[in-house]
């Protein structure tokens, strides 16, 4: 099961920091490397079978023009990444957000040159999640329901369907940490700083699905936390 939280989307069956730790001395991929954020994936090293996956949100959303341009996707098809041999790579995380309206699905793209060509596949590796394929490469991933898979790290998403109330705030949450809005809130206009305000104590005092509130304060808390003196 998929979860998204801290800004990143997350398949992966740990759940705890040790548990991590151990997971990662046993599996083998595109580990992170120091002073970088990178995607992850992870692989077996006895079947060479991907077995979990970590994608960073990108910080620039697409334009309604380009997010358009990948409405036509080809149908998901279930399978996963076997690697040619027991290697660890470099995954550039991909720079591009485009976001269907209401944030129903979001994608990541590696840039916008993806959209000059379709895509060949999708594959499916978790419920709701696919690597996007173009000229047998990974180029990006996509996560469908993203409300859904709102959770703290570590923690389970909430089973129960997401109410209406957070689907709003995800969006408006979205909004805050992607171009343009974050550059007027990093340079304190006034408009964007209030928003930002709005949106923490909306969800600050929402009292149903508080699990997905909390997950999305924790994906704005550090805009908050650098301007708690507004």
């Amino acid at each position: 099961m998929p979860r998204f939280s801290d800004n990143s989307v997350d398949i992966a069956r740990f759940t705890g920091v040790e548990e991590r730790e151990r997971f990662l001395m046993a599996t083998f991929g595109s580990q992170e490397q120091l002073w970088e954020t990178l995607d992850v994936l992870w692989f077996d090293p006895n079947s060479r079978r991907l077995t979990g996956a970590e994608f960073q949100m990108p910080g620039e959303s697409a334009s309604a023009e380009d997010t358009a341009r990948v409405t036509s996707l080809p149908a998901v098809r279930q399978g996963g990444l076997r690697a040619d041999e027991v290697r660890d790579f470099r995954l550039e995380m991909c720079e591009v957000l485009c976001r269907t309206p209401g944030d129903t699905v979001l994608t990541g793209l590696r840039d916008r040159d993806v959209l000059n060509e379709p895509l060949e596949a999708r594959i499916g590796i978790a419920p709701d999640v696919a690597l996007l394929v173009q000229h047998g490469t990974v180029v990006g991933w996509s996560l469908t329901d993203p409300a859904r898979y709102l959770a703290q790290a570590f923690a389970a998403p909430d089973p129960n369907p997401p109410f209406p109330a957070t689907r709003r705030l995800l969006t408006e949450c979205l909004n805050l940490i992607t171009e343009p809005l974050i550059d007027d809130v990093m340079d304190g206009e006034p408009a964007a700083l209030a928003r930002l305000r709005a949106a923490d104590q909306a969800l600050r005092t929402q009292h149903e699905d508080r699990s997905r509130a909390d997950a999305l304060l924790a994906l704005i808390a550090n805009l908050v936390e650098d301007h708690r003196n507004w």
